[in-house]
């Protein structure tokens, strides 16, 4: 599929998208946004694909919405169909089975966060930033960010960079949670793509379904939760993976999952 606000290629068991509007820095469109989805349809489609990886390559992951759009939406009426693109967008994420992570070099704001936030990891690599700058521009953060992160950081922390609107570093990010894995400057994608080898001798199902329970849990009472992973557990224990798993783990060999 040829995009115009994206490219894609693949690397093993990995799916890379890479952000490509070098000359708005990677500000998100509604276009992009599109794109994005239709490219996690079809890595989720392909069996090939272990997870995504999602990058904004070296110089910089995004800098946000792209506010040519932003300013031409003066209504509520007009704000609820501008945003609910972006909540399409950071849901197909969620809702996609397959793991997928941000690798994020230089900067990533305020939309390109919150983006980055409905990804299952962050990567980053020494240098980058992260902020939500919403409050200097007399608006609140609209793409999920004030829901995602406070559960991914917690309140205090996430009310200190909303109300601040000030960048924080790799390493503060790394050290509230923002961040899962910091590594040397350039070394992001790399890094993800590591995780990926790791996640491609895993069981699909099994990947799919821990995926699922965390952010259908996340939003539930803990009594729902079990009651949802309990579900869960019981049918993945009805798959061939399972029976193979178990059997290759007794008899001290390489499991051979196959997704079924």
């Amino acid at each position: 599929m040829t995009y115009q606000t994206i490219l894609t290629s693949q690397d093993g068991p990995a799916r890379i998208v890479t952000l490509n509007r070098r000359d708005k820095r990677n500000a998100v469109s509604t276009q992009m946004m599109q794109e994005i989805i239709d490219e996690l349809k079809a890595a989720e489609a392909d069996e090939s694909v272990r997870a995504v990886i999602i990058t904004g390559g070296p110089a910089f992951f995004s800098a946000g919405a792209d506010l040519n759009e932003a300013l031409q939406v003066k209504s509520a009426a007009q704000g609820i169909e501008y945003f609910g693109r972006w909540h399409k967008l950071n849901t197909a994420i969620e809702d996609t089975p397959k793991p997928v992570i941000a690798a994020i070099e230089g900067f990533c704001i305020t939309g390109g966060l919150e983006f980055a936030l409905a990804c299952d990891l962050r990567v980053a690599g020494e240098g980058a930033t992260f902020a939500v700058t919403s409050s200097r521009i007399g608006t609140v953060a609209g793409a999920g960010g004030t829901q995602r992160l406070p559960r991914i950081v917690g309140v205090a922390h996430a009310l200190d960079i909303l109300f601040s609107a000030e960048p924080i570093d790799a390493q503060e990010a790394h050290r509230i949670g923002l961040v899962n894995r910091l590594v040397a400057k350039g070394g992001a994608l790399e890094a993800a793509k590591k995780l990926v080898a790791v996640y491609a001798q895993r069981a699909p199902m099994g990947l799919a379904f821990a995926k699922r329970a965390v952010h259908r849990g996340m939003q539930m009472d803990l009594a729902s939760g079990i009651d949802l992973e309990t579900f869960l557990v019981t049918t993945i224990y009805g798959t061939e993976d399972k029976q193979e798993g178990i059997s290759a783990f007794l008899e001290k060999r390489t499991a051979q999952f196959k997704g079924k």
